[in-house]
């Protein structure tokens, strides 16, 4: 990750100071190179997985990771950059009405409802190693509409589809790091990082540095190309030879073979006049050069690299360069596989003598915890356990529980006494506990309605302000949540209170037309019923009303029409 070194704030501005990555982004790589061999895209997939690795172990989601966040440096490090939409795994991560982060890159579940967790990191991981074997987003569309709808519904085609020949251990890295389902993908980048390596080493060289037809520069056939992603600097300027001025021509070098050009007049005089400075010249040459002779005659060897060698390897190859082992001992780590070298003292490189000991730290694997048992436990609690055996409490869901009591632990993911590497995030399903079906109270009197709630296992609030219903003052009016809802064993249903009805003038509509009549009663608030009797069956003039016109009547009343 690109380092902050400080940070403050420069009146109305705030800033950080930050480690300049001279280079470019992974985005003006795959627009100069198109795809990418395989054994290149996976160095910087697994660059970019340790640094995500690492957030993630800290608690922490990237939640925007594209080409153009992964940095490439002239010396060819990797580096991941702009957490600007960086959160805390265990912070409430689900954001009404935005989505953040860009649109190529989404997860499924940051495009449905917002929530990202470190496998919201995993699932673009996914899509970079698609698009850098491939040359080319998975899901493309004419608007960023219909790319999202293409996360949602369409799997990510494996990356052979587009370059026939591909070795299916990649469709395989793809596939599972872009599963639509988040609880199929890897939990985290350092699960998807170990599964990266697993892949990687049943790889042959020859499926490692296969050149795609999608490449836009055919020519990697040197060795050099293949295990380097990024062209050395043309920046870079060339070593000068001994004494040589920067501004000279560089085609005008002499040759070792031709005679030195003859001396100046005054050197030859100050040669002929020094014989004493000769000898100490000769002598000094004749030092240095025994003292050069002396480091590179064998009696000094390099510690070859050892990186991820297993343990006989490693003691192989030091026995071929005639070195001896030194102390061995083990440790754990999430990104090499257990039984391989982590480090070595001296690193590789180093110039030791010949019967100098070298070092291995060889590594256990990942430190593994076992998830406990907190099923019962306060949420509070099995936090604090999570925490006690190393491990982090994760995302919290909440369900309905006849057994377990309201907020304790129903359940975990991964289940109780699977082995997880230390520092793994752990899901809790906490309890809503026991499923109440809400009974319908309105119409009945405030303490009738309590009663029978508080019955159910509900709690009851009464809400401040009255409203006008067909039920008579005091009377239940509304209810919240209503008739048939579900709702948790002490979960509150609040009671709104009937002020009575509204009281409003009755219209006159004695001599209208039936349909007048009604639409005048119905725009006023009133229901209403036809008489028409015996002499009325044929008739459709309103010869009188049950109430008349200008008294007062219940908003929502029956008003019934006379027809003769």
């Amino acid at each position: 990750m690109v380092q902050v070194f400080d940070q403050g704030t420069d009146g109305a501005y705030v800033y950080l100071a930050m480690e300049y990555i001279a280079g470019c982004t992974l985005r003006d790589v795959l627009r100069e190179r198109g795809a990418l061999q395989p054994r290149a895209a996976l160095d910087i997939l697994e660059s970019v997985l340790a640094a995500l690795g690492a957030a993630h172990r800290a608690g922490f989601v990237h939640r925007d990771m594209k080409p153009e966040n992964v940095l490439i440096g002239d010396d060819g490090r990797v580096k991941v950059a702009d957490f600007g939409l960086v959160r805390a795994v265990d912070s409430v991560t689900n954001t009404t009405g935005t989505v953040l982060g860009t649109v190529s890159y989404l997860a499924p579940e940051q495009i449905e409802n917002g929530i990202a967790d470190t496998r919201v990191d995993v699932y673009a991981c996914g899509i970079l190693l698609y698009e850098m074997l491939t040359g080319e987003k998975p899901h493309d569309g004419d608007s960023p509409a219909i790319v999202l709808y293409k996360h949602l519904h369409d799997d990510v085609p494996a990356p052979s589809a587009a370059v026939p020949g591909m070795a299916y251990e990649l469709d395989e890295l793809v596939a599972s790091a872009t599963a639509r389902n988040p609880a199929l993908r890897p939990h985290d980048a350092v699960a998807l990082l170990a599964q990266v390596h697993a892949g990687r080493g049943r790889l042959t060289a020859e499926q490692l540095d296969a050149v795609p037809p999608q490449a836009l520069t055919a020519e990697h056939d040197n060795a050099e190309d293949r295990t380097s992603v990024i062209p050395r600097s043309l920046t870079v300027p060339r070593p000068l030879p001994v004494n040589e001025d920067e501004g000279a021509d560089p085609v005008r070098h002499t040759s070792r073979f031709q005679s030195p050009p003859p001396l100046p007049p005054r050197h030859r005089t100050a040669l002929r006049l020094g014989p004493m400075a000769i000898v100490v010249a000769v002598l000094l040459v004749l030092g240095v050069g025994s003292g050069i002779w002396y480091i590179n005659s064998g009696q000094f060897t390099e510690v070859p690299p050892l990186l991820a060698k297993t343990e006989r390897e490693a003691r192989d190859r030091l026995a071929t360069a005639g070195l001896d082992v030194g102390e061995v001992t083990e440790a754990f780590s999430d990104s090499v596989e257990r039984g391989r070298v982590i480090s070595t003292d001296p690193k590789a490189g180093a110039r030791i003598r010949g019967n100098d000991p070298v070092a291995l730290t060889v590594s256990k694997g990942p430190q593994t915890v076992r998830v406990p048992d907190l099923d019962g436990y306060p949420l509070d609690k099995a936090r604090d356990v999570l925490k006690d055996d190393g491990l982090e409490p994760g995302m919290v869901t909440r369900e309905f529980s006849d057994s377990v009591a309201r907020g304790s632990v129903v359940s975990t993911e991964p289940g109780k006494g699977t082995k997880v590497r230390a520092g793994a995030a752990v899901a809790l399903t906490v309890s809503k506990g026991r499923p109440v079906e809400v009974p319908d109270v309105t119409g009945d009197d405030l303490e009738d309605a309590r009663a029978e709630l508080e019955e159910a296992g509900l709690e009851v609030e009464v809400a401040a302000e009255r409203v006008n219903s067909e039920f008579d003052a005091g009377q239940v009016a509304r209810q919240n949540p209503g008739e048939g809802a579900r709702a948790a064993e002490g979960d509150t249903v609040t009671l709104t209170l009937s002020k009575g009805p509204e009281m409003i003038e009755v219209p006159d509509v004695v001599g209208d037309s039936v349909d007048d009549a009604k639409r005048k009663l119905k725009d006023a608030g009133f229901e209403v019923d036809e008489d028409r009797g015996i002499l009325g069956l044929f008739g459709d003039t309103v010869k009188n009303q049950s109430v008349d016109a200008g008294d007062i009547a219940p908003k929502g009343s029956t008003i019934t029409i006379e027809i003769r």
